[in-house]
């Protein structure tokens, strides 16, 4: 079993991280005794750090969304074989109409300015769609321990400005910088994720799944579908 429910409704975010863990546990319940492989969705935003993220590590942050995880946990502990998936910040390709990516170009529009936090150094993982599809498939056919996790990380980071360049050069507005104060206004509720900081690895989740991203960048699929109408 694949749980991929998780309601992306940011105005209750804290409420919407609360009611996944209630659906994980709701769901393990019913697995207790099966055997059953089942699957659960995170993310590698919960970590926001200098350094590299990697599968063993768990994060102490007390971002709401950490609930996921906590439950994913807590079914393991009832013997029910959980896997966490943790899915990059960018999901990217056709179809992505209300990700990272389009907000940050919506925000754009809006304004008539790409922004970038202090200098844009801070980093996204990014992933194709179609390749942490294929990594959902090769975590459930193949045998884990659990409380495994994989990373759905294609590309281990990608500088924020670089993103907002290519926004702006497309939609020819230009590129500001913004102190930590003014990003507030700005990006509104999605502050955290424009400072996200968030370098992530993904060695261990190939090893082991044998599972090898194939599928365009972030960078150019900003280009080539985001932004295509704009060139």
């Amino acid at each position: 079993m694949i749980h991929l429910g998780f309601v992306h409704d940011f105005t209750r975010f804290e409420e919407m991280c609360k009611l996944d863990g209630q659906v994980i546990e709701a769901i393990g319940e019913a697995l207790i005794g099966t055997e059953k492989p089942f699957l659960i969705t995170s993310g590698t935003a919960l970590f926001s750090k200098d350094g590299v993220t990697i599968e063993t590590d768990r994060s102490v942050n007390p971002h709401p969304r950490i609930a996921t995880e906590n439950a994913a946990d807590a079914v393991a502990a009832k013997g029910v074989k959980v896997a966490v998936v943790r899915l990059s910040p960018s999901v990217h390709g056709k179809g992505d109409i209300i990700g990272f990516v389009p907000t940050l170009i919506r925000i754009a529009k809006e304004t008539g300015k790409s922004a970038v936090i202090n200098h844009g150094d801070n980093v996204w993982p990014a992933v194709h769609r179609l390749d942490a599809a294929k990594l959902y498939r090769l975590a459930l056919e193949k045998p884990f321990e659990s409380g495994t996790r994989y990373h759905a990380v294609g590309e281990e980071g990608i500088p924020l400005k670089e993103i907002a360049s290519l926004i702006s050069e497309r939609l020819d507005v230009p590129v500001v910088s913004l102190t930590s104060d003014e990003s507030s206004e700005h990006f509104g509720w999605f502050t955290h994720f424009a400072k996200l900081n968030n370098r992530t690895s993904s060695e261990v989740t190939k090893a082991s799944l044998g599972w090898n991203p194939e599928h365009p960048s972030l960078l150019d699929d900003i280009k080539n579908i985001y932004l295509a109408e704009n060139k």
